[in-house]
């Protein structure tokens, strides 16, 4: 009886000591070899001219989009497009640029923040501000373009994908190093 005693609370101990709190396993995203970093150049059949990166397809929308000169710029592997939307200036700046502005901050429902960096390149007569869009927004990279005179560019980053900026953060800071290599190669022809 006693034996049996002893083996009745060593069973109840085992069984109120074997509890432990479950920790939740953090999510895991698969992991993205990135390309190796190569640029070559736009035709020069555009009005505008810069590098962009060889593991993207550029694609003349001329057919579909409502003006000559817009492009998309078609990043295949990360399932993304930047779309560009080309304009000549006609007394009309200010209703580009807050059109641009305007755009980007329909954004501010899903985003955590949004930072502004200013572009200047008075040689090359291009200025402009790229914004970067922090969370889970439909469109993390916006960007202009301008001579302030004659030409104006608009781009837009968009993944084809639902936004979570955990799992799109590697391939958006990729792309956004080759974006902002396009916009200081960026020149009007």
């Amino acid at each position: 009886m006693h034996n049996y005693f002893i083996l009745l609370i060593s069973l109840f101990l085992l069984s109120v000591s074997c509890n432990s709190d479950y920790t939740p396993k953090p999510r895991g995203y698969f992991r993205i070899d990135l390309p190796e970093r190569e640029y070559k150049q736009t035709p020069e059949k555009l009005p505008y001219a810069f590098e962009y990166p060889v593991y993207s397809v550029l694609v003349n929308y001329r057919q579909t989009q409502p003006e000559l000169y817009w492009i998309n710029l078609v990043f295949p592997k990360f399932n993304a497009t930047l779309h560009l939307s080309y304009k000549t200036i006609d007394n009309n700046l200010e209703e580009y640029l807050n059109d641009s502005r305007n755009f980007v901050y329909k954004h501010t429902v899903k985003a955590d923040a949004i930072s502004e960096t200013p572009y200047l390149n008075a040689e090359k007569k291009v200025y402009g501000i790229l914004y970067d869009i922090k969370g889970d927004a439909a469109s993390n990279t916006q960007f202009f373009l301008t001579d302030s005179t004659h030409n104006f560019i608009r781009g837009a980053l968009y993944f084809e994908v639902y936004p979570n900026k955990d799992s799109l953060a590697p391939v958006l800071d990729f792309i956004n190093k080759d974006l902002v290599h396009l916009i200081e190669t960026f020149e009007w022809n």
